[in-house]
C-alpha cells in the first residue's frame, strides 16, 4: 500500500480506507429511521491482528452525498451508547490491543445527536485512560463538526495518533454543490486551521474524479490543489454510478476513459508526494507498531502515520546493538528510519 493507497472498489470512495462499511456483495435493504441495535463487536471475529482492532462509534449518517447509497440501508446517525462504546474498548484492551481505530460513517459527529454532551473529545480523553493502549486514530472524520475542544484532544493527547483521514472528494465549489458536499472556503479554513493547531498532523483525504458534469479546468483545479496543499496520504478513485443515487441521474456523464485517465494523473501525482513525505522522515526517531511477518518473511511495521491496510509500511531489521531486545509482534518499539523505498520506510529499532 503505497501513499496513493490500493485499489479499492469505487463504491468505497466515499469513505477513504479500509474496512469496507459495506461488506461486499451485502444486500442492500431500505431501512429508513433505522433502529439496527448495536452488536458488541468485541466478540465476533476479529479480522485484523489481535494488537489492532476497529472501534465503531457510532451508524448511520445524516449526510446526503449524491454519489453514496449508505444512509438509505444505513438509516439516521446515531452514536453508540457512550457505555457501550468503553465496555468495548476495555475488552479490546484486555485482550492485546494496542492501537483502536475509531470508525463511523461520520466518526467526529459522535455523541452530537444525544443530549449529555459527550462528544468525540470526552471519549477519546477517556479512552486515554486505557492502561495497555497505546494509540487511537480517527478514520472517516467529516469536514464539518470539528470543535476547538477536538482539534485541541488530537493536539495534546499522547495517545491520538497525529493523523486523520479525512474524506474531501473535490474541492472546486461547483462539483462539491453537485456532489451535496461542504463548500471550498469552508474546508479550505478547516485545512489550515487543523496544520496550525496540530504540529506534526499528517493528512489522509480521498477524492473522487470525473463526477458527472467535472470539465477538465475543474479536474486541474484539483490537480494543483493537491500539488499545493501536499496531503501526505490520499486516495483517488474515478467515479463509480451506484444505482439509486441522485448522482446516477445527473446528465454530463464523464466518459470512463477520461475518469479513469484524471484518476490516474492524480495517483502518480500522490505517489511523488508521498515519497517526498517518506524522505522527509528519514533519520528520525518514530514509534512503530510491529504488525507481523509479509509473504516475503520480511518483518512488517507501521508508524502512527499510517492506518492499517490503506497506508505505507515500515520494513523492520532486527537491532544492531545487542542491548536492544529483538523484536516482537504487537509492540509499539521506538526505531531510526534508516531510509524509504518510494513511500514505504526501512527501519531499525532502538529501544
Amino acid at each position: 500500500g503505497g501513499g496513493a493507497g490500493p485499489p479499492t472498489p469505487p463504491a468505497a470512495a466515499a469513505s477513504a480506507s479500509a474496512p469496507a462499511l459495506v461488506p461486499p456483495g451485502a444486500s442492500r435493504v431500505q431501512v429508513g429511521e433505522a433502529t439496527v441495535p448495536f452488536r458488541p463487536e468485541w466478540n465476533r471475529h476479529r479480522l485484523t491482528p489481535r494488537h489492532t482492532a476497529y472501534l465503531r462509534v457510532a451508524e448511520g449518517c445524516n449526510h446526503a452525498c449524491t454519489f453514496c447509497a449508505i444512509p438509505g440501508f444505513r438509516g439516521k446517525f446515531r452514536s453508540k451508547p457512550w457505555q457501550a462504546v468503553l465496555d468495548e474498548a476495555r475488552h479490546l484492551v484486555a485482550s492485546g490491543v494496542r492501537e483502536l481505530n475509531l470508525i463511523a460513517e461520520d466518526t467526529n459527529q459522535y455523541g452530537m445527536d444525544r443530549r449529555d454532551g459527550k462528544g468525540l473529545a470526552e471519549l477519546m480523553r477517556e479512552l486515554g485512560k486505557l492502561e495497555g493502549l497505546h494509540w487511537m486514530r480517527i478514520l472517516y472524520a467529516y469536514p464539518s463538526y470539528f470543535t476547538d475542544e477536538l482539534i485541541d484532544e488530537i493536539a495534546n493527547n499522547p495517545k491520538v495518533c497525529k493523523y486523520l483521514d479525512m474524506p474531501l472528494q473535490h474541492i472546486n465549489n461547483l462539483v462539491l454543490l453537485s456532489m451535496n458536499r461542504p463548500p471550498q472556503d469552508h474546508t479550505l479554513k478547516l485545512l489550515t486551521k487543523l496544520r496550525e493547531r496540530i504540529p506534526g498532523l499528517v493528512l489522509r483525504t480521498t477524492f473522487i474524479s470525473g463526477f458527472p458534469g467535472e470539465s477538465a479546468e475543474q479536474h486541474r483545479e484539483l490537480v494543483n490543489f493537491c500539488k499545493e496543499f501536499k496531503f501526505e496520504r490520499m486516495g483517488c478513485f474515478a467515479y463509480s454510478e451506484e444505482d439509486g443515487t441522485p448522482a446516477a441521474g445527473l446528465p454530463e456523464q464523464v466518459p470512463d476513459k477520461v475518469r479513469a485517465r484524471r484518476r490516474d494523473e492524480l495517483v502518480s501525482l500522490q505517489q511523488r508526494i508521498g515519497e517526498q513525505f517518506a524522505e522527509s522522515l528519514v533519520g528520525r526517531e518514530v514509534d512503530v507498531i510491529v504488525d507481523g511477518y509479509n509473504d516475503d518473511g520480511w518483518l512488517i511495521g507501521r508508524t502512527q502515520y499510517d492506518a492499517p491496510d490503506v497506508d505505507p509500511l515500515v520494513f523492520l531489521t532486527e537491532p544492531t546493538d545487542p542491548g536492544v531486545p529483538p523484536l516482537e509482534v504487537g509492540q509499539v518499539r521506538r526505531c531510526v528510519i534508516d531510509g524509504n523505498s518510494l513511500f514505504d520506510l526501512e527501519a531499525h529499532p532502538i529501544a
